[in-house]
C-alpha cells in the first residue's frame, strides 16, 4: 500500500481527479491532452514546414494571377496607343472634338465625338429599358413565382445570353425594324415636339431600334445577377419585416432592395460593358451618321464599334490607325465607367457595414 499514493495526492496532483503521467500539474493551465502521446502511425497533422510551403505556393499563385490581369490590362492599352499614335499624328482637326471620319483621304481629317456620343447614347437608353424590366423579373423570379416555374423561366432568360450578336442584329433589322419604325412615325406625330422624337423622317435604322436591340443583349446579365443577389438577402431580415406587419412589397422595399444594392449596381455595370463594346447587332441597326443629335428616331446614329466593323475592310495605312484610335477611346470610356461602379460599390458596402 506504502507504494501507490493515494487518491487524494492524485487528486490533488491534477485537480481533476486524472492520475499517472496524464495528470495536469496543479495550477500550471495546460489540458491533460497536451500530455498525450502523440498518435502512432503518422496520422497526426502536418509539419508546419508542409502548410507553410503549400500556403505560401497558393498565396503566389493568386498575386500572380490578379497581376496577369493588370499585365494584359496595360499590354493592350500600350498597343493600342502605339497603333493609334501615326494616325493621330496625321489628322488635321482635333480628334477628340471633331464630328466627321474622313481618315483615308489625302489630308485626313477625322474625330471622334459623334462616335462616342452615339455609343454613350444608345447603351444608356438601353439600360432606361432593360433595367426596370430586369429588375422586375429577378423580384418575380426569387420572390413571387413558385419553384416549380422560377426555375425553368430562370433558364429560359438565361439562355438569351448565349445568343449570337448576329443573331440580334438580323432579328432586328429584318424582323424588329418595321415595328419600331411604324411606333417611330406615332412618336413623331403625337411628341414632336420633345426633341427626341422630332424631325421629318424618314425613320427606321436609328437609335431607337439600335437601343432597343441593345436592351434586350442586356436583359439577361442584369437579370440573372440581381436574381442571385435577392436570393441571398438573409431569411431573418425578410421574416422580420413580416412579422412587424409589411406586406411582401414592403418587405421587399425595406430588406431585399437594400440588401441587394451593390449587387444590382455591379449588375447593370456590366450589362453597360456589354452595351457599349457591342458591334455586329449596332452596325446592323444604326445608321452611318456622323453627327450629335439627341433624335432618337430619324435614320442616323453610330457608334465606335460598329464603326470599326463597318469600315475596317475599306480603311489604309492612316484609317485603320484611327479605327484604333477609337477603339483606344472606347477602352477608356469602359475602364472609368468600370472604376467608378467599383468606387459606388465599395461606398455602399462600408455604409452597410457601419450601419450593422
Amino acid at each position: 500500500m506504502g507504494d501507490y499514493p493515494s487518491s487524494s495526492t492524485n487528486a490533488s496532483a491534477g485537480g481533476s481527479g486524472v492520475t499517472g503521467r496524464h495528470a495536469r500539474p496543479a495550477g500550471t493551465g495546460v489540458s491533460p491532452s497536451s500530455y498525450d502521446e502523440p498518435p502512432i502511425g503518422g496520422g497526426g497533422a502536418l509539419p508546419k514546414k508542409s502548410r507553410f510551403s503549400m500556403e505560401a505556393g497558393f498565396r503566389g499563385l493568386s498575386t500572380g494571377a490578379g497581376a496577369m490581369v493588370l499585365v494584359i490590362i496595360v499590354a493592350i492599352a500600350i498597343f493600342l496607343i502605339s497603333k493609334a499614335a501615326p494616325a493621330i499624328s496625321a489628322d488635321t482637326v482635333n480628334f477628340l472634338t471633331y464630328k466627321q471620319w474622313f481618315p483615308n483621304d489625302t489630308n485626313p481629317n477625322f474625330g471622334i465625338a459623334a462616335l462616342a456620343f452615339g455609343t454613350v447614347l444608345s447603351s444608356v437608353i438601353a439600360l432606361l429599358v432593360a433595367v426596370p424590366i430586369a429588375l422586375g423579373i429577378a423580384l418575380f423570379l426569387s420572390h413571387y413565382a413558385p419553384k416549380r416555374l422560377a426555375n425553368p423561366l430562370g433558364f429560359v432568360i438565361d439562355l438569351l445570353a448565349a445568343v449570337p450578336s448576329v443573331v440580334f442584329g438580323l432579328w432586328g433589322r429584318d424582323v424588329f425594324m418595321e415595328p419600331v419604325r411604324d411606333f417611330s412615325v406615332w412618336l413623331n406625330k403625337y411628341f414632336s415636339w420633345i426633341p427626341l422624337f422630332g424631325g421629318d423622317g424618314p425613320f427606321g435604322r436609328s437609335i431607337l431600334l439600335g437601343s432597343l436591340v441593345l436592351s434586350i443583349m442586356v436583359l439577361p446579365i442584369v437579370t440573372s445577377l440581381s436574381r442571385e443577389v435577392f436570393q441571398q438577402t438573409p431569411g431573418m431580415n425578410e421574416e422580420a419585416a413580416l412579422a412587424l406587419g409589411a406586406t411582401k412589397w414592403e418587405m421587399i422595399r425595406t430588406a431585399v432592395l437594400p440588401y441587394g444594392k451593390p449587387g444590382v449596381i455591379a449588375a447593370v455595370m456590366l450589362g453597360l460593358g456589354r452595351a457599349l463594346g457591342e458591334t455586329i447587332a449596332l452596325a446592323l441597326t444604326l445608321g452611318t451618321v456622323f453627327s450629335i443629335s439627341f433624335n432618337i428616331i430619324e435614320n442616323g446614329g453610330n457608334s465606335i464599334a460598329a464603326n470599326i466593323a463597318n469600315t475596317f475592310g475599306e480603311a489604309n495605312a492612316t484609317g485603320r490607325g484611327a479605327l484604333i484610335a477609337s477603339g483606344l477611346v472606347l477602352f477608356a470610356i469602359t475602364l472609368v465607367v468600370n472604376m467608378a461602379a467599383r468606387a459606388i460599390i465599395y461606398r455602399r458596402r462600408e455604409f452597410r457595414d457601419s450601419a450593422a
